[in-house]
């Protein structure tokens, strides 16, 4: 009976063995056929246990002091290799500033050297001796601002001529002076019937041609130099000019060569004290640069894009460099006009650029006055010829990119740190960078507009190991 008994326990573990088998085969042939409807489900649940695990867990305790997970948590987003941590101290030193990039468009220009200088016939005057005489005084000292009208000079007149021309005009006034008082003591006469009218008539007839002697007379004392008051004033009072007082010539004199209220610069005195000149001698030179010209040296390849710019009348900006400062912009100048021909030697093509230029000093020191300018003739310049429109461009200053090899990057802040983004850049030129709007940056990102090639150095000496000069500490 006991036999019996284990025979059929024995068949019935096999038979349970054999039917386990079959229902893991099943589930296993199942899992296989829908593993598409399954395995999603499966992965999202598994996900959230993950996250329902971290979040529930207790963070690492810190360690020296350092929180490295809120550190962590803070910073989100940066590469260690691509970011630079720099202390308040650090940004004031290297001049840091952040601005927010936007979409503008930007005028695609060649760059072409130049220089300032005087407008040729208009700029300068020289002041001459209109007559030989000895110096007796000069008015005005070198430098100093003179207007209009002012004296200069005064001369001890020695022109022979001169004296012989005032001599025959004294002598001519008084020939007329006795011929009028004849004219009127013949009329007198004649009123009385004591003399006939043919005295008369001929005495009229002198009066006549000693006027026209008296009116040449002038006019050769005009071209002496002398001007119609000083001509009345020997008539008047009967004496030789001795003394001539020479002054700045007035806009009238010079066909307008100076604009109203402005003055001229006493360049150059020429004589000193005492010292003899004859007609003709230079005196002084006296200097307007009230509006100067920009001169432009084309080369070549240059020509056809300067010669189109001036078609389109387009506006010309100029880089006035300065010592010991940044370069000024000039803008909205205007091309005047191309020189006729290319120069044989240097190769280039001159052209000329109108400068307005303003006062930046105007004080009065001992009686004497003096101005200074803003641009002075023979400062060097970079000539902006605009060629094209590039629209919608993310447009950032030269000092907000920073090359390295091949890369070209701009620095971005997060938090304490500047995270370095690799950019592709369209145009370059000496002031300005054409960011490609590629989705590198966006409209709206903060972006460090200054200094960006220190923080790449500082960024490489963290890397290599090096003190960073101007990172506040690095991690």
């Amino acid at each position: 009976m006991a036999q019996a008994t284990s025979q059929i326990r024995l068949r019935w573990k096999s038979s349970l063995r054999w039917l386990l088998s079959i229902a893991l085969l099943a589930v296993v042939v199942a899992a296989a056929v829908f593993h598409r409807h399954w395995l999603p489900l499966a992965s999202r649940l598994l996900t959230a246990s993950t996250l329902v695990t971290k979040t529930d867990s207790s963070p690492p305790a810190p360690h020296d002091g350092h929180d490295h997970a809120a550190h962590d948590h803070a910073h989100a987003g940066h590469s260690d290799a691509n970011s630079i941590e720099l202390s308040e101290q650090a940004r004031k030193n290297i001049g840091l500033k952040v601005e927010k990039v936007q979409l503008q468009s930007f005028i695609k220009s060649t760059s072409v050297p130049g220089m300032i200088i005087e407008r040729p016939g208009r700029s300068t005057i020289e002041v001459t001796a209109t007559m030989s005489g000895i110096v007796t005084r000069i008015y005005s000292i070198e430098g100093e601002a003179v207007e209009p009208g002012k004296k200069l000079f005064d001369l001890r007149l020695t022109h022979e001529d001169l004296v012989q021309s005032q001599t025959e005009l004294l002598r001519t006034a008084e020939e007329l002076d006795v011929t009028a008082r004849e004219i009127k003591r013949i009329e007198n006469l004649i009123r009385e019937q004591a003399l006939p009218g043919k005295q008369l008539l001929e005495r009229q007839y002198e009066q006549q041609k000693q006027q026209a002697a008296l009116r040449a007379l002038r006019q050769s004392l005009v071209l002496h130099g002398l001007t119609d008051a000083q001509i009345d004033a020997i008539l008047e009072q009967r004496k030789l000019l001795r003394d001539l007082t020479v002054t700045v010539p007035s806009p009238t004199e010079e066909g307008g060569m100076i604009r109203s209220g402005d003055v001229f610069q006493v360049q150059k005195l020429k004589v000193s004290q005492g010292q003899h000149v004859n007609q003709g001698d230079s005196l002084a030179v006296l200097a307007d640069h009230a509006d100067l010209f920009i001169e432009g040296k084309a080369f070549e390849r240059d020509v056809t894009d300067i010669s189109r710019a001036a078609e389109r009348n387009s506006p010309i900006s100029a880089i006035v460099e300065t010592n010991g400062s940044q370069p000024e912009l000039v803008a909205n100048l205007r091309l005047l006009y191309l020189a006729a021909k290319i120069d044989p030697d240097t190769r280039t093509l001159d052209f000329y650029v109108t400068l307005p230029n303003e006062k930046t000093r105007d004080a009065k020191i001992d009686e004497h006055r003096f101005v200074g300018w803003r641009f002075r003739p023979g400062q060097r310049v970079q000539l902006q010829v605009p060629l094209e429109t590039l629209p919608d461009r993310i447009v950032l200053p030269v000092d907000a990119v920073a090359q390295d090899g091949a890369e070209t990057y701009v620095f971005t802040p997060n938090g304490d740190h500047f995270d370095r983004r690799s950019v592709h850049v369209e145009y370059r030129d000496q002031q300005w960078v054409v960011i490609a709007n590629d989705g590198s940056l966006f409209p709206g990102d903060a972006v460090a507009v200054t200094a960006a090639q220190q923080l790449q150095l500082a960024l490489k000496n963290k890397a290599g190991g090096g003190i960073d000069p101007h990172a506040g500490h690095n991690h």
